[in-house]
């Protein structure tokens, strides 16, 4: 296994790598970015919660991971958010002292472990916390937390939320984002710079199809900066046939408010997602995502994207329109259903220009092969740079 250290640092370096919470339900892109360094250096992992280590089904399975206080509250492993105020206290109490690199996987509180000066801290951010930033005025509006009395102590926890966020974005000696839209937003929220370093997708998991059917494909959690729901109005106008894939809480939304040519499948296993995804004329989603992972894993089954024009679409997705020769999906500029009807009668008018294998060939460029490359080689320099440093 290798090491992320240079060649003449005789010792053993000891690395700690620190992630917000491993349960199965959370198996996102994030999870993935753990799952990947692993796979090359040898640390010892933490986070608030774990419920991995026991899941026979886990690549972590039996493996020795450190936790917090949370670990034992009641319905932690069905989501330690509930106990949001006490995660900044929780992430502090994980003893790192014994170790010479402490890595983090953060999208919210993972970065603000506590380190000495000796200690190299490196921090991959998936994205600032998002209920703290930009989607505070939407977790407000959606959440009975958010209203009335209960409103304005949420409002004060959001606001010192922010003020310990940024404050502990100092405990970071480097970043690491995952797009340069991530990157832009660290600088936002926190005025620190970040180098981008895309996540791995594992391309090869996902079946090349070059010949499509005739329907389009949304699959997504189902909660509202998702919108979802907008996809489903859109498609209502059209009367193109859609298929739906993904739980959460706008589920039964979807339901009330998709017609004929909409089907809703709710969750569905990895492998039924994968063959809808190699089948489907193109995947549609409209989030503005820090990267967007289910965009490219799409386009490793060599299926065009049409795809809201923000965010890690907008670094992943080439339009035709400008990119005619690769061009790899369309974009569209607004989170609206006019925009998402008009961008789909575009698609059809471009559809036989799109290659399937210059699709798959773009997704490729994101394979994890790419990531480990990029991540160790960034790890490795930081660690001489501070070792420099330390030794003056």
């Amino acid at each position: 296994m290798r090491q992320a250290t240079p060649e003449n640092k005789k010792e053993t370096v000891k690395y700690a790598l620190v992630h917000e919470w491993l349960t199965p339900e959370a198996t996102g892109g994030s999870e993935l970015v753990v799952k990947e360094i692993l796979k090359h250096i040898n640390a010892d992992l933490f986070a608030l919660i774990d419920f991995e280590s026991s899941n026979p089904q886990s690549y972590l399975y039996q493996r020795r991971i450190g936790t917090t206080f949370l670990q034992h509250f009641p319905q932690a492993r069905k989501g330690v958010q509930k106990y949001l105020p006490l995660l900044p206290l929780a992430i502090e109490q994980l003893d790192l002292r014994e170790y010479d690199v402490v890595l983090s996987s953060s999208h919210a509180v993972a970065k603000g472990v506590l380190i000495s000066p000796q200690q190299l801290h490196i921090c991959y951010c998936h994205t600032p916390m998002r209920y703290a930033w930009e989607l505070t005025f939407d977790y407000l509006q959606s959440s009975p937390a958010g209203k009335g009395l209960m409103g304005w102590a949420t409002r004060y926890l959001l606001h010192r939320l922010r003020q310990w966020d940024v404050i502990s974005s100092n405990r970071v000696d480097y970043f690491i984002a995952n797009s340069q839209h991530t990157a832009k937003r660290i600088w936002r929220c926190y005025r620190r710079s970040a180098k981008v370093i895309y996540p791995p997708v594992d391309v090869e998991r996902f079946p090349f199809q070059a010949k499509k059917e005739n329907f389009y494909l949304i699959v997504s959690r189902l909660v509202s900066y998702k919108k979802v729901s907008l996809i489903v109005e859109a498609f209502n106008q059209l009367g193109r046939p859609l298929v739906v894939i993904g739980s959460g809480p706008e589920l039964p939304l979807i339901r009330k408010i998709a017609k004929g040519n909409v089907q809703v499948l709710g969750w569905q296993p990895t492998e039924v997602v994968k063959n809808y995804m190699a089948n489907a004329k193109a995947f549609v989603y409209a989030a503005c995502e820090d990267f967007g992972m289910a965009v490219v894993e799409a386009m490793a089954c060599g299926t065009p994207a049409i795809a809201y024009g923000a965010g890690g679409a907008k670094e992943t997705v080439l339009d035709i329109r400008q990119h005619p020769e690769e061009g790899t999906g369309l974009l569209f500029a607004a989170q609206t259903t006019a925009a998402i009807c008009e961008a789909v009668e575009s698609f059809e008018k471009y559809q036989s220009v799109f290659v399937p294998e210059k699709v798959r060939a773009r997704a490729a460029k994101f394979a994890p092969n790419i990531f480990a490359e990029r991540y160790l080689s960034f790890v490795e320099n930081c660690y001489e740079k501070f070792q420099s440093r330390n030794s003056r």
